[in-house]
């Protein structure tokens, strides 16, 4: 177990302990040796931080409007404080009692109803025998201790209402009195001290055992995750949701998750996209559930109304409400089968509807609907005996927020009035065990009982008079799950308990957690359990403890588990604003490599690859970009493909990847060869310096909002892999019909250092090329899918005048008759463009091929598609197709920066100063007539300054222009595919940049190049913040993998 004020311990341990310890001796089957007990007393000073808040309530009002959400049950919650850490191999006992003592042998303190289980593998019991005993206090009443707010609705306060946390600001301080501020009203309640004796948890062995560390799927920008121990869990994906989630629901397509404003935000689970949102409430979202087909989707709020919406459609097709004041509805569960819904409200009754007897109801009158009640607080009586006027509400209104769903109204027969002494916390509708095809309905209350529910198939009415309860103590159920005949339940102050619904009995009861448990879900073997701590523990069958990690920055409030694909993902939401999902699967070893899909892999695969900093122009990396070079080369073989890297001089190697399809014995084997280029190097990220502003670790990608977030995820790892990943699939699925060669080069950022000669000289193994394809590129905006069919090429040089002279004092050799280097850079560069911005440069505007009528067609279709705020306004109206041209089909010229020698004081004559530019050329200007002038111009004009000072110009780096044939076979095929995938046509754009292998490529191979663009225009390729769409990541793999299986096939071969 790690150490640090944000670990959540084991055992419960405040600030302000003191500890004791006696000795005594005991015998246990589990520890079969003397052990000691310990007993540790503490004060009850809590000094909670401002950024502490939670939101609170009187309890009997009823939730109208989420700002503020009211909140409280019963006692306020300590907030989460710094706690001892613990760090050790024994079994560590704490108790919370001032004065009480509890034994380290293994027992517990927990009335079992002398009940046993057989052992097995399948039963909870499945563990060594313990000893149990049972130890009171004369405090030990949790009703007691718990202060509250006493609202005449509720008989007995004693529960505890978690609800969306807000503006509030919670204070607890070692005195009889709390209170809670809430804008200008303060709420106070008194408190008691209280004693109460934690159960140790059952099993000897629960020092962090071994587990398998999973993955969650995302990251939500606002939440953190704490380090913890070997056990902490890393998402895959987070998202925000712009507010607290306190609801989730998972179907095999979408997330829904229930927010603080009363909206159901809707994401789909393959790629985290955000759906659309599903308005219904006015108050916060309490309880989500989906039907067991999946058609139909309920959601509860604090507005008193239950919705149900199609889940194909979005559509609301019933609002039901109660003609009682019931406050909340924490709580639904929906019977399939007996076309029923139920409900357990904050009034501590429950409610069903049964949709068989819609027809037979009279039509739903609106003097009973919620929004026509006068609120038990902001409409209670003021000063004088007069409540405050309130504007009429118009049944119109009532009826336009419904217009095409069917308002309901529930029967007021069909109610169980204080079904618990408590807020209705969490039900269940289970198969009943004695009555072959009927359902019980089981119920969880803040009054600490569970109870059991038959109904009447026939009429779906709950039988009270045969309902039986279950209670372990005073600690309120908050959350319940079941597996077989087992139910798992979160109580209050941390514990979990385990029932035997058959027999009816408590089988054990552990402390889980340092907080309260909100949150418990099963699968399989095992449960996962989420606290007000924001920790979420798995654990076995046996509960021994498999995994913990911190999961929200707050509370934990909801959580829901799907298996999809072979894979078991758990998803959580809190009071920090996010979803967050992860990969929990308990048997993850013993599933076969087939039920790993591709897109799970792939985005594993990548997130290795970001992990090496392949940064081409830093030698500190070079050992990392020989990995990932590595990597790439056993990603190939794995596939089943010919791999090996190609050596180029002082330079990050090649990858060379080769798919093949099989021989067919008396085929003359006569098949097309497909290139793929692209580079596995990046830009450098920047870090250490002022100016980084990563939000998240550069090279650890992070999923969050749908996107991938790392340096290289868009440029140009993600497209590599999903290339090669669409490649592999065709030929484990026999799929192949041409060759496909990969050539992925290390130092593409770096202006390809190496790899034309190396390809020279392995360009007969490589063998002859028919196409090739790349895709490096983005988007024109972040909507609309694009395909490249130009780029412009560069030319970058370097400048240096320098004088004979040393740097000198400007107030002692300043003078008109001494010729500084630097005023005559500023007059060189200046001699490059005229006053107007046209290049200088003699015939360098004669070269430039002028624009056909079907290219300024593409040019229209673009300027048709978008206006002018594409650019942020930065274009003024009209000019949309004009600015495109200036930036993709003409030459620019940048001066990149200006250095100078010498100290940086104002003082200073420097004796050199260097300008780095470039030159930006397009078709048909050429690289070696464009170098040529810019030098002899560059020359001449400098020789006219009679200056004494030296100039030097070199040639950096240069790259060919490259433009293709938006009609051949290959940009058709793209353009077909990418239309089929994205089900919108693309744009044919030509980008400013340049790619300096493309060129080279089509002239070394005689093939022609075709460019797919898989990035959007926000990628911020080469800045901080990189990412990738998901969405965008699995579409190109999709499109590649068409694109490889089409291309060389003929039209009629393909159905077109």
């Amino acid at each position: 177990m790690c150490t640090g004020p944000d670990v959540e311990p084991f055992f419960g341990s405040p600030l302000n302990a003191s500890t004791s310890t006696s000795t005594s001796t005991s015998t246990s089957p589990s520890l079969p040796r003397s052990t000691t007990s310990t007993s540790t007393s503490y004060s009850a000073s809590t000094s909670t931080s401002p950024s502490t808040s939670y939101s609170t309530s009187p309890s009997s009002l009823s939730s109208v409007s989420s700002n503020p959400p009211r909140d409280n049950g019963g006692r306020l919650f300590s907030p989460k404080s710094d706690r001892p850490s613990f760090k050790s191999n024994h079994v560590h006992s704490h108790s919370l009692s001032c004065d009480t003592s509890r034994n380290t042998d293994g027992s517990t303190n927990t009335n079992t109803n002398n009940t046993t289980l057989p052992a097995s593998s399948t039963s909870p019991l499945a563990s060594p025998t313990t000893s149990t005993s049972t130890s009171t206090s004369p405090q030990s009443s949790l009703r007691s201790s718990i202060s509250s707010i006493r609202p005449s609705i509720i008989p007995v306060p004693s529960t505890r209402k978690y609800r969306a946390q807000s503006s509030f600001s919670h204070d607890t301080r070692d005195s009889p009195t709390s209170s809670v501020r809430s804008g200008n009203m303060t709420f106070s309640m008194q408190t008691s001290s209280f004693s109460s004796s934690l159960p140790l948890p059952f099993s000897s062995k629960w020092s962090s055992p071994p587990s398998r560390s999973s993955t969650p799927l995302h990251r939500s920008a606002s939440a953190s995750v704490a380090v913890v121990d070997t056990n902490e869990q890393t998402p895959l994906h987070r998202v925000h949701c712009g507010g607290s989630v306190l609801a989730i629901a998972v179907s095999s397509d979408h997330i829904y998750a229930g927010t603080q404003g009363g909206d159901i935000m809707v994401f789909s689970l393959d790629t985290y996209d955000h759906v659309r949102d599903l308005k219904g409430h006015s108050g916060c979202i309490l309880a989500l559930v989906l039907s067991p087909d999946e058609s139909l989707l309920v959601s509860s709020a604090g507005d008193a109304i239950i919705n149900i919406w199609r889940t194909k459609t979005f559509e609301n097709v019933h609002r039901i409400y109660s003609t009682f004041d019931i406050g909340d509805i924490f709580c639904v569960a929906y019977s399939s089968k007996l076309s029923s819904l139920y409900l357990g409200a904050q009034n501590t009754s429950i409610q069903w509807y049964d949709f068989r007897s819609t027809d037979k109801r009279p039509r739903a009158s609106l003097k009973s609907h919620p929004s026509r009640r006068s609120h038990r607080f902001f409409d209670s009586l003021g000063p004088g005996g007069s409540a405050t006027p309130q504007p009429p509400v118009d049944s119109s209104d009532v009826l336009e927020s419904c217009h095409e769903s069917q308002l309901v109204e529930i029967d007021p027969l069909n109610i169980v009035q204080y079904a618990h002494f408590g807020y209705v916390y969490c039900m269940l509708l289970l198969q009943s065990f004695t009555k072959e095809g009927e359902e019980i309905l089981v119920s969880g209350g803040g009054d600490g009982s569970i109870k059991i529910w038959e109904i009447d198939s026939e009429t779906s009415a709950i039988k009270p008079e045969t309902s039986k309860s279950l209670t372990s103590g005073d600690s309120g159920v908050l959350c319940m799950a079941t597996r077989d005949q087992f139910l798992y339940c979160g109580l209050t102050d941390g514990e979990i308990s385990i029932w035997d619904l058959d027999g009816q009995a408590l089988i054990r009861s552990i402390k889980g957690h340092q907080d309260d448990v909100l949150t418990m879900t099963v699968r399989d073997n095992c449960i996962w359990s989420g606290s007000a701590s924001g920790y979420v523990r798995k654990w076995s069958q046996r509960f021994e403890l498999l995994g913990r990690w911190k999961a929200h920055d707050g509370l934990i409030l909801a959580s829901d588990l799907k298996s999809v694909k072979g894979r078991d993902l758990y998803l959580s939401g809190g009071n920090d604003d996010c979803i967050s999902v992860w990969d929990v699967s308990c048997h993850e070893d013993d599933f076969p490599s087939a039920y790993r899909t591709t897109e799970d892999e792939l985005l594993s695969t990548l997130r290795k690859l970001v992990s090496y900093r392949t940064v081409a122009n830093d030698p500190k990396f070079s050992e990392d970009c020989r990995q990932g070079a590595s990597l790439l080369k056993s990603i190939f073989r794995q596939f089943g493909a010919q791999s090996f890297l190609i050596p180029t001089d002082n330079c990050n190697p090649i990858v060379f990847g080769r798919f093949t399809p099989p021989e067919t014995p008396g085929v003359e084997s006569n098949r097309q060869t497909i290139l793929f280029y692209g580079h596995y190097d990046v830009i450098s990220a920047g870090e250490g310096t002022a100016n980084n502003q990563w939000i998240t670790e550069p090279f650890e990608m992070t999923g969050m909002n749908s996107y991938l977030y790392g340096r290289g995820v868009s440029d140009n790892k993600g497209p590599v892999l999903a290339a090669i990943f669409a490649a592999g699939e065709l030929a484990q699925n026999n799929q192949l019909s041409c060759n496909i060669i990969f050539l992925i080069e290390g130092e593409e950022e770096a202006g390809s250092r190496g790899f034309k000669e190396a390809v020279k000289k392995y360009k007969d193994f490589i063998g002859p090329i028919d196409w090739i394809l790349l895709a490096n590129s983005y988007w024109l905006d972040d909507e609309a899918p694009c395909v490249t069919y130009g780029l412009r090429g560069v030319v970058h040089a370097s400048v240096e005048i320098q004088s004979d002279r040393p740097d000198l004092h400007s107030g002692v050799d300043g003078s008109r008759e001494s010729r500084e280097p630097v005023i005559d850079m500023v007059n060189l560069l200046a001699k490059l463009t005229s006053d107007g911005g046209k290049i200088m440069i003699p015939g360098f505007h004669e070269m430039v091929r002028a624009i056909t009528p079907a290219e300024e067609a593409m040019y229209t279709e673009i300027e048709n598609e978008f206006s002018a705020r594409l650019f942020r306004g930065s274009i003024p109206s009209g000019r949309l197709k004009e600015h495109l041209m200036s930036r993709w089909r003409y030459p620019s010229l940048t001066i990149h920066r200006v250095n100078v020698s010498g100290p940086t004081n104002a003082t200073i004559i420097p004796r050199s100063a260097s300008a780095a530019i470039s030159l930006r050329i397009v078709p048909d200007q050429k690289l070696s007539t464009v170098t040529e002038n810019l030098t002899a111009f560059l020359y001449n004009q400098f020789s006219t300054f009679s200056s004494p000072n030296q100039l030097k110009i070199s040639i950096d780096h240069v790259s060919e222009w490259w433009l293709g044939d938006p009609l051949n076979k290959a940009f058709k095929t793209l353009a077909r595919v990418v239309e089929e995938v994205w089900e919108k046509k693309p744009l044919f754009i030509r980008e400013g940049g340049s790619i300096p292998a493309v060129r080279f490529l089509e002239m070394e191979f005689g093939a022609s190049a075709a460019h797919l663009p898989c990035g959007q225009a926000s990628d911020a390729a080469h800045l901080d913040n990189e990412r990738m769409r998901v969405a965008n990541l699995y579409k190109s793999k999709t499109i590649m993998k068409k694109v490889f299986r089409e291309l060389p096939l003929d039209d009629d071969e393909i159905g077109v």
